[in-house]
């Protein structure tokens, strides 16, 4: 891969969307060439994903799951792959760590992990940790209605799952999201800036 490759991870409400946007912003102003995405996608399967976690149809673990990583095997093919062989910064808000932190939950780590190992590894993954309490404030605050996870003993749960796989995974930094925002931004600058520093990334 000749490009850079950067995922942002946490529990829903840690910032990752706000988050993943400064970093667009910031890179695209420093003259790098950006594509920020994002898993679920919109396409014809993050749509069936979105609407199971937001309760408009009803399914099992294990299949939301797959689904998961259907969906991620075409991004990965048909946006995240040519994107890095043009040697162009992605940006992907949430990615593997995603399925292996939420999904354990309820389904076996193994089988997760068998069944997203294909999938490229990160340059740099970007855990926003952030205590579920804080979390469900924000979502009440800036939502009307909860997905599947959003409540106190799931969010719990993940969040000791990221952790856990921040020790799994060397190329994962975790950073604090209970920072102010832009304070959040610089220290993920920081991450960002050294790996891009490390593969000699040319700007545009």
């Amino acid at each position: 891969m000749q490009g850079v490759f950067i995922a942002f991870e946490g529990i829903d409400g840690a910032g990752l969307t706000t988050q993943a946007i400064l970093l667009e912003r910031y890179l695209r102003s420093k003259g790098f060439r950006v594509v920020l995405t994002k898993e679920p996608t919109d396409g014809l399967l993050g749509g069936l994903i979105k609407a199971a976690l937001r309760g408009e149809w009803r399914t099992d673990s294990a299949t939301l799951q797959l689904l998961f990583a259907a969906d991620r095997s075409h991004h990965v093919k048909h946006c995240i792959l040519p994107a890095l062989r043009e040697g162009k910064v992605v940006i992907c808000d949430r990615y593997v760590l995603s399925s292996l932190a939420y999904g354990s939950v309820d389904l076996d780590y193994e089988w997760l992990f068998q069944i997203n190992r294909v999938f490229p590894v990160p340059d740099v993954t970007i855990i926003l940790d952030l205590e579920p309490r804080i979390a469900l404030e924000r979502i009440r605050a800036s939502r009307f209605s909860y997905e599947l996870f959003e409540n106190s003993s799931k969010l719990y749960a993940v969040r000791d799952n990221y952790l856990r796989l921040a020790e799994k995974y060397d190329n994962s930094v975790v950073v604090d999201a209970s920072k102010p925002i832009e304070e959040v931004h610089s220290v993920v600058r920081k991450y960002v800036e050294e790996v891009i520093s490390e593969k000699g990334l040319a700007r545009a």
